[in-house]
C-alpha cells in the first residue's frame, strides 16, 4: 500500500533555514559575511513591515465594530475585558522583570541601519510622549510606522463605526476583507521565511561569531522560566482568589494546552477548549463569547514574550531604554497585540513595528524569527491556558458555584 507524499509544513523549512544558517556562519564565515547575505535578510524584513499598517487598521476596526465596542457583551464583556488587561499587563511587567534580570541580548551587538535611525523619536518627556501618540495624519503614521498612532486611531475609527450602526457596514465590511487579505499576504511573505531566516542567521554568526548562538539559547530559557514563573504566580492566584478548583481545572485545560503546544497553533486548540471548558461547568454563553474574544485580546503568553523580545533588541543593539521609554514600549506592545491573533507568526509582525516606532534595529527580527518557532509553542499553549481560566473566572464573577460534593461548576 502506498501512501500520499505531505511535504513538510513551514515550521520544518524555517527549522531548515536555522540550522543551514548557522553551518554556513561556522563553516564559511568570510561568505556568511557578504553584503549579500545581508541584503537577503533586509529584504525579508522590509517585507514584514509592510504588513504591520494595514493589518493593524483592518483587525482593529473590523474587530471593534464586530463586537458592538463599548457594550461588547454588557456585564460579562466588561468583566471579560477587565480580567484580559490586568493579566496582559502582569505578563508585559513579568517579561520585561525577566529580560532586565538575565540581559540575554548583551553581547549580540546588533545595529541600528540608517532607515531606523531616521524613524521619528518618541523622547521628549511624559507629555512628548503623549502627543506623539494622536496622530495628525493617518496617511502619515502608516508611511512612518508609527504603530501607537495607528492603534489609536483604529480605536476611535472602529468605536465610530459601532456608534452608527448599519450605516456603517461598508466601511467594516471592508476592513474585514483588508484584514483577509494580509492574512493571506502575511502567508506568502512567510514563504520566504526559511530563505530569510538562513541569510540572517548567517550574517549574524558569520559577522559577529558563534557566541550569538548563546545568547539565543538564553533568551529561550529566560522565556521558558518567565512563563513558568507567570503561570505559577499569577495563574496560581487567580484560581485561590476565584475559588476555582485547581485538580479539575488542569483536568479540563490539560488536553487543549497540550495540542496548542504540540501545534503552535491556538486556533487548532479552539474546539477542545470550548467543549472542555463547558464540561467544567462554564456556562454556555460564557464560554462562547470569553474563548473567541481571549484570542484577541488576552494573549498573555504573546504579550510576555513581545516585552522580552523587544527589550532582546534593545540590549543587543546597545541602546539604553530608560524605565520611562520601557514603560511607553509596554504600554504600544500592550495596545498593539490586540486583535492579530490569526496571523501566522503574528508576534513577529507585531514586534517588527514595536521596535520601528521606537527605532531599534529591525535586523533582532530576523535573528528572533530564527528561534521563533521554538518560544511559539510555549508562548500559544499559555495563550490557551490563560484564555481557559479567564472563561471560568467569569462565570465565577457571575455567580457560578459548584455542585455540593463535586467541583462542577453549575449557576447559583
Amino acid at each position: 500500500m502506498t501512501f500520499p507524499r505531505r511535504w513538510p509544513g513551514l515550521t520544518f523549512w524555517i527549522l531548515a533555514g536555522m540550522a543551514a544558517g548557522v553551518v554556513l556562519g561556522i563553516a564559511a564565515p568570510a561568505f556568511a559575511s557578504d553584503p549579500k547575505i545581508k541584503l537577503i535578510a533586509n529584504v525579508f524584513l522590509r517585507l514584514i513591515r509592510s504588513i504591520v499598517a494595514p493589518l493593524i487598521f483592518g483587525t482593529l476596526v473590523a474587530g471593534i465594530a464586530g463586537t458592538g465596542s463599548v457594550k461588547v457583551m454588557g456585564r460579562i464583556g466588561v468583566k471579560a475585558l477587565v480580567i484580559f488587561e490586568v493579566t496582559t499587563t502582569l505578563a508585559l511587567f513579568v517579561g520585561l522583570a525577566a529580560v532586565n534580570l538575565t540581559q540575554p541580548g548583551l553581547g549580540v551587538q546588533l545595529k541600528a541601519t540608517a532607515e531606523d535611525a531616521a524613524l521619528p523619536a518618541t523622547s521628549g518627556g511624559l507629555a512628548g510622549v503623549l502627543e506623539h501618540t494622536f496622530p495628525a495624519s493617518i496617511v502619515d503614521a502608516m508611511a512612518r510606522g508609527e504603530v501607537l498612532q495607528i492603534v489609536v486611531f483604529s480605536f476611535l475609527f472602529g468605536a465610530a463605526c459601532a456608534a452608527i450602526g448599519a450605516k456603517s457596514k461598508p466601511v467594516v465590511d471592508f476592513c474585514a476583507a483588508l484584514a483577509e487579505v494580509m492574512f493571506r499576504y502575511t502567508n506568502y511573505v512567510m514563504y520566504f521565511a526559511p530563505i530569510g531566516v538562513a541569510a540572517a542567521m548567517a550574517w549574524a554568526i558569520g559577522s559577529r561569531g558563534a557566541g550569538v548562538l548563546v545568547n539565543l539559547g538564553k533568551l529561550v530559557l529566560t522565556l521558558y522560566g518567565a512563563l513558568v514563573v507567570f503561570v505559577v504566580l499569577v495563574f496560581g492566584a487567580a484560581l485561590v482568589l476565584f475559588r476555582i478548583p485547581v485538580r479539575r481545572f488542569v483536568a479540563a485545560a490539560r488536553e487543549p494546552f497540550l495540542i496548542a503546544f504540540s501545534t503552535a497553533s491556538s486556533e487548532a486548540a479552539l474546539p477542545r477548549s470550548l467543549e472542555n471548558m463547558e464540561e467544567f461547568g462554564v456556562p454556555q454563553h460564557i464560554v462562547a463569547f470569553v474563548l473567541p474574544a481571549g484570542y484577541s485580546f488576552n494573549l498573555v503568553g504573546s504579550t510576555l514574550y513581545l516585552s522580552l523580545a523587544a527589550m532582546f533588541v534593545a540590549q543587543a543593539g546597545g541602546i539604553h531604554m530608560s524605565l520611562g521609554e520601557q514603560l511607553t514600549m509596554m504600554l504600544t506592545l500592550l495596545l498593539t497585540s490586540k486583535g492579530v491573533a490569526g496571523v501566522p507568526r503574528a508576534a513577529i509582525v507585531i514586534l517588527s513595528g514595536t521596535l520601528a516606532t521606537f527605532h531599534l534595529p529591525a535586523e533582532g527580527v530576523a535573528v528572533l524569527l530564527a528561534i521563533d518557532t521554538i518560544m511559539d509553542m510555549v508562548r500559544t499553549s499559555v495563550n490557551v491556558l490563560g484564555n481557559c481560566l479567564a472563561s471560568a473566572m467569569v462565570a465565577r464573577w457571575e455567580g457560578v458555584g459548584f455542585e455540593s460534593g463535586t467541583d462542577r461548576l453549575v449557576p447559583t
